[in-house]
Formats: C-alpha cells, structure tokens, sequence
C-alpha cells in the first residue's frame, strides 16, 4: 500500500533551558546548562542535591489557580507546551474536522508529585482515608492527553504510551503510523515529566543512577567523558504537532520538517541495565533505517540517548559502531542531555525537537561538559564536543531507552515537495 507522507508543522517546549522553542534552541546551540541545586524541596539528607528543574514557569498564572489545583506538574507542563505548538501551527480548530485529530503523549511516570503529596498525607493521619477527589485523575499516566483533547475539542484516537525513556519516541511512531495509515489527519505528540521531587530524586539515587557531583551541578551531566557518574533528572515537555501533508498544505501550514520513520525493538535483557553489546540499540536502528527506506549513509546527524551514565554511553556508541560502519566518522553525534539533563519519559519529544531544528538551521548543538577523553571511545568519533558545528543537515535520527529495555528511534529530514 501507498502511505500518507507526514510532516511537522508546530513545535512547543517547556525546558530546563527555555520556556520556549527559541529559548530553548538559543541555549542549545549556546552550550547551556541546565543543571542547578534543587529549588522545590529540602535536599539536605540526599545523595543528589541538583537537577535541571523548569525555572520560572507559573501555573497558577498559566491555568489559574482553581485549574492548576487539579493538574500535576506534568500535566500543566503538556498543556503549557502544547498550547505554544498548536499556536505556532496556526491551527484554527474550529475550521478543522476534529474528529480526525488526535492526541498520543508519552510520560514515563506521571503524577509522581500527586502520589506522594496523597501517600504522605494518609501516611501522617490517623488511619481515615482522607484523599484528595482529585487524587487518581491527577495521578494517571493517561490524563496528560485527555486534558489536551478537552481543552481542545479534539475526538481522533487518544491514549499515552508509557516505556520509560522511551516513551515520547513511541508517542510519536504511533502518531506518524495513524497518519500514514490514514485513520487520522493530524496528531498533537510528545511528552512530559516531573520527577523532581523527593520521591523521584531519592528513588533514582537508591538505584545509584544520578550523578552525585553536588560540588559543580552545570558540569554534572557529562555524556562520553571520562568522568561521567550518572544522569541528571530533568523535568518539562515537548510538543510536535504531525500532520498529513495534503492536510497540512491545505491549509496554508508552515513545514518544518518530514517524519519518515521510526523503529522499535526490546533488549530481552535486564530491568534496568542496556545489553552489553548495544544488541537492542542496534537493532532499533536499524528498523528505524528499513522503515524510512533509508542506509545509515544517508543520516548526518545521530541525536543519541547518551545519558552521561558509565553503562550506558558505551553500549550506545558500539551500536551505532554497528550500525554506521565507516559512517560514523562523517556523521555528527551529540547528546542535549548534556544541558537539559534527562527529562525520561518526555526526553524523546525535546530531544526530537532539537533534531528538528538542527535541520532547519544547520546547525549542530553540542555535548557539552566534555573534559577528559575515556580510551573506549574512538577519538575520530565526532561527538561534537562542547561547541556547536555548522553543517549541511538532511536527515536526522534520535534515540530513546527506557528501563526495561525499550528502544524507540525516529527519523525526521528536510521536507520537499
């Protein structure tokens, strides 16, 4: 069968970094960090004092203060975030034929503020179940996308998915599938998290997957170096708004970019740790090469995982070693997790969204924090190293792993006609 082409056509982010798609992209290309001690709780009995919270995001200002008391963070977050990408889109909903547009959303935890302010709450009580009406709706992984249909009006297919890391990537496959499939004209994709707080921050640390480096937060986040000890928790959104392309350009619509595919695949190996070999990693890849009809020759620029944990980096880079051959020493390789920090489950939508740009720009944002070579990368390896490269960017490919061993990747290029 003949698919549907499917673009891009509005864009929406709430960063550590930016509040904003331009805020964001200046500091990318600026080599910012967003990593900072910890505002929103008392971190003095934590392993990790820092994290790259949102700053200066108001959602009483935003929602009103009635509507923000009944959201969680990272509900307000997708809704802040959407709401700039369906304004930069120009859509005009009431023109449109809502029925035929619909909402995927990724987050890889939801409303873990809610549960421990409710679980707290019961916990210091006497017994009575006294919960907050608002408890489960403002908890459920789900609810993120039902708000944006409802604010909205929008009546297509409406669901989360949830794969961890991984999440926001799925979000967006599942998105561009329903489109090329025809059994939708448009889709508001992406994701969201909020995690910063003394549950989430104090369960990463028993893992001992955060960085402890409490002495210099903004050099934290340290993908490929030498040095790196753990992610950095950030938080945020990011918002792409997917459209048909006949849809798109009949309605006057501005293209940023096209999508052309997208692979999935599972490591079949641990609960938290990648496969040693970059086995799953490779082999989402891979599909998402076979499924945008595409050889690894043709990308330019790998947006990769690239976590800044001493696991991780290493099993990602063997497998683009696998995938890319001789390749991998013309493309450019970066990771923005360097400054945003990892936002989990809505990493795939910003991360996808910094690609996105690169595109449109030409430009390569950095990995910054670099300061001391680790001997199991290969030196010719351009990982684009604390500064960001001007080049030629027609086809780009962003990578995201979940715990549990989900592996989603997308491929966007330059649109034409």
């Amino acid at each position: 069968m003949k698919f549907r082409r499917v673009v891009v056509t509005g864009l929406g982010a709430l960063t550590p970094i930016g509040n904003s798609v331009p805020e964001y992209w200046n500091s990318l290309i600026n080599g910012v960090s967003g990593a900072a001690l910890i505002k929103s709780f008392d971190t003095s009995l934590f392993k990790t004092k820092f994290a790259c919270e949102v700053k200066g995001f108001d959602a009483d200002a935003f929602l009103g203060r009635k509507d923000a008391r009944k959201l969680d963070p990272f509900v307000q977050y997708a809704l802040y975030s959407t709401e700039e990408a369906v304004k930069d889109a120009g859509l005009d909903f009431s023109k449109l034929d809502t029925s035929r547009i619909g909402v995927i959303w990724g987050s890889g935890i939801g409303g873990l503020k809610t549960f421990l302010d409710e679980v707290v709450n019961f916990a210091k009580g006497d017994g009575t179940p006294r919960f907050n009406p608002f408890f489960i709706p403002k908890m459920i992984a789900d609810i993120a996308p039902g708000h944006i249909s409802i604010k909205y009006g929008l009546r297509g297919p409406n669901f989360s998915t949830v794969s961890a890391c991984a999440s926001s990537n799925n979000s967006l496959i599942d998105s561009f599938n329903y489109i090329r499939l025809g059994k939708a004209n448009m889709f508001i994709s992406g994701g969201s998290e909020a995690i910063i707080n003394e549950a989430g921050i104090g369960g990463f640390n028993a893992m001992h997957a955060l960085s402890v480096r409490n002495d210099d937060p903004a050099t934290a986040s340290r993908p490929f170096d030498l040095d790196r000890d753990g992610f950095v928790a950030g938080e945020g959104a990011g918002t792409i708004i997917l459209e048909e392309l006949e849809h798109a350009k009949a309605r006057g619509a501005k293209i940023y970019a096209e999508m052309i595919g997208g692979g999935m695949s599972a490591d079949a190996y641990h609960m938290t740790a990648p496969h040693p070999d970059g086995l799953g990693a490779a082999l989402v890849m891979r599909a998402a090469l076979e499924d945008a009809e595409l050889q690894a020759s043709d990308i330019d620029y790998v947006n990769v995982h690239g976590t800044s944990t001493p696991i991780g980096d290493p099993q990602e880079i063997k497998a683009i070693q696998d995938v890319f051959g001789e390749d991998i020493y013309r493309i450019n390789i970066s990771s923005t997790k360097s400054m945003t920090g990892h936002l989990l489950g809505a990493a795939g939508a910003v991360e996808a969204i910094a690609s996105i740009l690169a595109l449109n720009h030409g430009i390569i944002p950095p990995t910054i924090n670099h300061f001391t070579d680790d001997p199991a990368f290969d030196p010719k390896i351009n990982f684009t190293f604390n500064k960001a490269q001007k080049r030629d960017v027609r086809i780009v490919q962003s990578n995201g792993f979940g715990f549990g061993g989900h592996n989603a990747s997308v491929i966007f290029k330059k649109y034409e006609e």
